[in-house]
């Protein structure tokens, strides 16, 4: 399928990594640099404190920076803290400064765990503080602070830290229903684009249908009309031929038209109730029936594409009547009724049961085809009361 491909839920996250990345490094660079600073430790404590520091640094180079940018929360996960900790601890231990490395240390929680055990992450290391004071401190009273400190921080990162991977799931769903839109949108346009191709083929088909065949057919009974006369009435053989060689030319015409332009060749320079009367003349002479064309009100000219499917509704309607009705009249009568055009056909023939109309392909076309402008096709028929075919186009 050709179209937008879904891009992964984390590529924005991934091209804005660089802006926590530096967080990550002053934060840990200012703690470090005050742990070095601290005056009152001896030198080994701060320089262990300092490695520590090191070490935590290059841990999330290492292993957790990886996980952070792809959004990454497994087992891998766990690990990682369990790292956090291992080094952190001990920093703390050393010295108390290193404490303000949670600032850096607790949103990485919810950075790699889901929200709960990321929440559990940071009461853990926030705790680490408190107890060192505590097992340092002569007095419980002096830990008050620093664990209502501690508190405070663990609410406020919790908060923070849950709210935001909710905004980053809920990004992520968007993320992807806008690719599922995508992919809709293309699967759409491929359906309307196949739909369509079928209708044009089933357009070409009817004007296949309603040219070359019933031309063809129209020659072949001629050709076997003259074949009939020719011993014992060779004049009436010569005039069917030379029907026979009328109606191949004009066939010709319409297929050329056909393959041209679509449109029919007998609409190219004249109205609708023109070439009608042109239609109908050539179907008497073929056929030697009665036949009357007649229009009422003022025939408004139509879109080309309607006037095609009058037309080719006529030439179909006709064509049945010289195929199956043994008609001996037929009335062909185009009504402007203000906001519709009405074209019908009427014949005296054997009409038939409108429940049972066989396999042909010719009415189911036309209808189809009247459809297609917003048109309808109504049909009366019963056997021995003659056809009826009324075609009702609106004019907008």
């Amino acid at each position: 399928m050709s179209g937008t491909e879904a891009q992964p839920a984390t590529s924005g996250w991934t091209s804005r990594f660089v802006l926590w990345d530096a967080y990550f490094a002053v934060t840990g660079l200012g703690v470090g640099t005050a742990v070095v600073a601290e005056p009152g430790h001896p030198g080994p404590t701060r320089l262990g404190a300092a490695l520590l520091f090191v070490a935590l640094g290059a841990w999330y180079v290492a292993f957790g920076r990886a996980l952070m940018r792809d959004a990454v929360e497994d087992w891998r996960g766990y690990v990682y803290l369990a790292g956090v900790v291992m080094l952190y601890v001990p920093a703390v231990l050393l010295s108390g400064i290193a404490s303000f490395a949670l600032f850096a240390l607790c949103p990485q929680a919810f950075m790699v765990l889901p929200a709960a055990p990321a929440v559990g992450a940071v009461v853990l290391l926030n705790a680490v503080h408190v107890v060192v004071l505590a097992v340092r401190a002569r007095d419980l009273a002096e830990v008050t602070a620093p664990l209502l400190i501690a508190a405070l921080i663990v609410g406020v990162v919790s908060m923070i830290g849950v709210w935001s991977q909710r905004t980053v799931a809920e990004s992520d769903r968007r993320a992807e229903l806008i690719a599922e839109l995508d992919r809709s949108r293309d699967e759409v346009a491929r359906l309307s684009r196949q739909a369509g191709v079928t209708a044009e083929r089933q357009r070409l088909a009817a004007d296949i249908h309603d040219t070359v065949a019933q031309g063809l057919s129209s020659v072949v009974m001629l050709i076997q009309a003259a074949d009939a006369d020719l011993d014992r009435d060779p004049s009436s053989a010569r005039r069917h031929l030379g029907l026979a060689v009328d109606t191949a030319r004009d066939s010709l015409a319409e297929v050329r038209a056909l393959v041209a332009a679509l449109t029919p060749a007998a609409l190219t320079d004249s109205p609708l109730s023109q070439a009608l009367h042109r239609l109908v003349e050539r179907f008497g002479r073929e056929t030697a029936l009665t036949v009357h064309v007649t229009a009422g009100g003022t025939i408004r000219p139509l879109a080309t594409s309607v006037e095609v499917v009058l037309l080719r509704a006529a030439q179909e309607a006709l064509a049945n009547v010289r195929r199956h009705a043994a008609a001996t009249t037929v009335t062909v009568r185009l009504d402007d009724r203000t906001d519709t055009l009405v074209l019908e056909i009427a014949d005296d023939g054997t009409g038939f049961d409108l429940a049972d109309t066989g396999d042909g392909y010719g009415l189911a076309a036309m209808a189809d085809r009247v459809a297609q402008v917003q048109g309808t096709t109504t049909i009366r028929s019963a056997r021995g009361e003659g056809t009826t075919i009324r075609v009702e186009v609106p004019y907008s």
